[in-house]
């Protein structure tokens, strides 16, 4: 092992030290990487840096010796590969939009080996980055970026509230047609989350298109959020008394085990629609990712 020096490009540009070195180091503990900054083994440009310097351009950082843990590399199966690069919905040289489908993470973590990002980056490069999340059984767009100054960018628009986001679901009970605007703080724990006068501001607007009166009563929704906080659509619904179908967290746990019985296995939640002024081309931009076969399939059996 020797001694490495790696020039700061505009993809790493704005990371703080720490974060930079957690991504390019694999299998260190960080608390050995705050060790080794504290004692000045990591340098940039020849000088000693805190943990939280933000990394510039044209920086040159030095990289001591490290003994790396012995780690199995993530493998990322051909064929899983092949069919979530067959979900880009659209690409240019700063984004990729993919439909995400249920049940794949966003990232590994927690006992899962790879999700949509750690594929991406073995296709394209270790330096792409999720601009955004959804839960792991929510499907439709995800947007990645290919370069950081193009993350910072988007991630501001979305921060002000400059980036439209549509889902649709299915809500339990037919509900009025009309739009129902759901302005309730919401409050995270580490279980769930609740409405509380503590929580943070949280507004969603539903917007029945369809209602369904056979056997298990139902309304599909369109559901713009003006906020992104955590299961936000999913909590709304609840506090609304329309749960959202196949929501095994929040829904009609009873309802639930009936509507697998007629082809509802995930939660009914898919996200549509992301609309905004592209930060880099100026350009107005609806990326749209289409329904899943599964939940068409499932509406044509109510």
């Amino acid at each position: 092992m020797s001694v490495k020096f790696t020039t700061i490009d505009e993809n790493s540009a704005g990371q703080r030290l720490d974060n930079f070195l957690i991504k390019f180091i694999k299998g260190v503990p960080k608390s050995h990487l705050y060790r080794v900054i504290r004692k000045g083994e990591v340098r940039v440009n020849k000088g000693r840096k805190k943990a939280e310097y933000k990394l510039q351009i044209g920086d040159i950082v030095r990289i001591p010796p490290i003994r790396v843990s012995e780690q199995k590399d993530n493998f990322i199966p051909g064929k899983f590969l092949e069919n979530i690069l067959k979900e880009v919905v659209f690409e240019d040289e700063f984004f990729i939009a993919i439909n995400k489908p249920s049940g794949i993470p966003v990232h590994g973590g927690s006992g899962i080996n790879f999700g949509l990002i750690e594929a991406f980056k073995e296709k394209y490069s270790p330096s792409i980055e999720l601009v955004h999340r959804i839960d792991r059984g929510t499907s439709g767009v995800v947007i990645i970026a290919k370069k950081r100054s193009a993350l910072k960018a988007l991630q501001e628009l979305i921060t002000s509230r400059k980036v439209k986001k549509i889902y649709l679901a299915m809500v339990r009970d037919t509900w009025q047609r009309k739009t129902h605007t759901i302005d309730a703080p919401l409050l995270t724990g580490q279980k769930n989350t609740v409405v509380h006068s503590n929580g943070k501001e949280s507004v969603s607007h539903f917007k029945p298109i369809k209602n369904f009166d056979g056997l298990y009563p139902s309304s599909l929704v369109e559901v713009e959020i003006e906020t992104g906080r955590t299961h936000q659509i999913r909590v709304h619904a609840q506090y609304a008394n329309h749960p959202l179908l196949g929501d095994g967290k929040y829904g009609d746990f009873e309802l639930n085990k009936k509507l697998e019985k007629v082809g509802l296995k995930r939660i009914f939640l898919h996200a549509k629609v992301m609309e905004f002024t592209h930060p880099m081309t100026g350009e107005n931009l609806r990326i749209e990712a289409p329904l899943s076969s599964e939940l068409e399939s499932f509406m044509e059996a109510l």
